[in-house]
């Protein structure tokens, strides 16, 4: 039997009023994504809890949401600090075309046309663009803007990944 997998999609922040409400942080750009989801599932003691979503609303700075069952702060306050995750499979299921999850891209290889020149340790975001944590081979890490100027393809099965390496970008 293959074990489920899971992936991060955000934290409860912290509690919000009185009613079992959460302060949930997450990824700009996401509450397409968010807004879909019915069910997730939080880390608690080295086990998943399923979690069923009855409201999410979002603020300029979080979203605030609510689980079935959970109605009080003494209820919620437990889960402070939490990630939040969803199946892997369901994440799949709303990613577009030339969007990739942050663990399919740690790992592969980077490429300079037939050179290899580092490989991707980590995935942040300045707002502006997701950026891949690119360690050279050189050992210094660079960021790299993951956009479709400088990142030219990614192929998870070979495992790489195309730049277009732009002068003084990895140094």
């Amino acid at each position: 039997m293959m074990k489920d997998s899971y992936v991060s999609v955000g934290k409860i922040l912290n509690f919000h009023g009185v009613r079992g409400e959460a302060k949930f942080g997450y990824s700009k750009n996401r509450e397409d994504f968010l807004s879909k989801l019915k069910q997730v599932y939080v880390l608690i003691d080295g086990v998943y809890e399923s979690l069923e979503i009855s409201n999410l609303k979002f603020t300029p700075k979080c979203a605030i949401i609510k689980f079935k069952g959970i109605d009080t702060l003494n209820d919620i306050v437990k889960y402070k600090g939490s990630l939040i995750f969803v199946d892997e499979n369901s994440a799949r299921e709303f990613l577009e075309e030339d969007e990739f999850l942050i663990d399919e891209l740690v790992g592969l290889d980077v490429y300079d046309g037939e050179k290899l020149v580092g490989a991707v340790v980590g995935v942040s975001n300045n707002g502006a663009s997701d950026l891949l944590s690119v360690k050279t081979l050189t050992k210094n890490i660079c960021l790299v803007p993951f956009v479709k100027a400088i990142v030219t393809s990614v192929d998870i099965k070979q495992k790489k990944i195309q730049i277009n390496n732009l002068e003084g970008l990895l140094s």
